[in-house]
């Protein structure tokens, strides 16, 4: 049978100590082939080394030996939604549950995640910055789960795809700005990305069209002038961040890429002339 072993999960290292992880098969991420017989240095939470055969650390390390396992490095999936999941009550949700109603369900998630194998993540979106807390709280030892590259709140026009108040009555969710991650000008672009940065973001993530589950009648429109665009990525260059762009239409990504984004996300209805850009 072959396990995906996580270290993260399967020893908390004491201080100072190494784990020790022998392996009986072994895929490397680098080769096809498929080593017998290997043990795992693991010093803090990197791998330090790979030995060939059962080795054993000192009288202070931990030593896990496995049986009938194969050891392969964890996966990252480099776009998800980590502290959401589809449901029918995802509407009402919104109104009926705070914050840390939301975080406290989505634990699970995290740990549900990490057991798949996948060690890694990077989060393109959360509302009220849930993936930066679980983020910050895995990290701190308080749960369970992958390492999170979180984006926070998307950056959306009004009414676009990332637009908090799309679907609900505005008499409830007010008229949501660059702090809530809408933008209408080149000002609030820049004070967006800067929201972000203040937030303690990885990366920017903006909606450069509609999408396949916005409220809305297109899912295909570009949602930002060009203008906008340079002024969030211009400014997230200023501070450090990679750009990713969500687009489901071939206008919204020539003007994303011409803008200068790090990446298109979904990239439905590419044409010739954008793959050329």
């Amino acid at each position: 049978m072959r396990l995906i072993i996580l270290v993260l999960l399967l020893a908390a290292p004491l201080a100072n100590a190494d784990i020790f992880i022998k392996c009986p098969r072994l895929l490397n991420g680098e080769s096809e082939t498929l080593f017998e017989n290997k043990t795992i240095q693991v010093k803090g939470n990197r791998i330090e080394s790979v030995h060939d055969g059962r080795v054993s650390g000192s009288a202070n390390d931990q030593n896990i030996n496995l049986v009938d396992a194969t050891c392969m490095p964890g996966l990252i999936d480099a776009h998800v939604h980590i502290t959401s999941q589809q449901s029918p009550n995802r509407f009402t949700d919104r109104f009926k549950q705070d914050p840390a109603d939301r975080i406290l369900a989505a634990v699970p998630y995290a740990r549900r995640t990490l057991m798949a194998g996948f060690t890694t993540v990077r989060d393109l979106g959360s509302n009220d910055n849930l993936a930066l807390n679980m983020r910050n709280a895995i990290e701190k030892g308080h749960i369970t789960g992958p390492r999170i590259v979180a984006a926070g709140k998307s950056l959306a026009t009004t009414g676009g795809h990332a637009d908090p108040s799309n679907g609900t009555n505005q008499k409830y969710r007010g008229d949501p700005g660059p702090k809530e991650g809408v933008i209408n000008s080149v000002d609030d672009a820049r004070k967006a990305v800067r929201q972000r940065y203040k937030d303690g973001a990885d990366l920017i993530k903006l909606t450069a069209t509609g999408g396949v589950l916005s409220e809305a009648k297109s899912g295909r429109n570009p949602q930002f002038t060009g203008e906008e665009l340079r002024a969030i990525i211009d400014t997230a260059r200023d501070y450090g961040f990679k750009v990713a762009a969500h687009a489901h239409g071939a206008d919204g990504m020539k003007r994303a890429v011409i803008a200068g984004v790090d990446s298109i996300e979904h990239v439905t209805y590419m044409d010739v002339e954008t793959m050329k850009l």
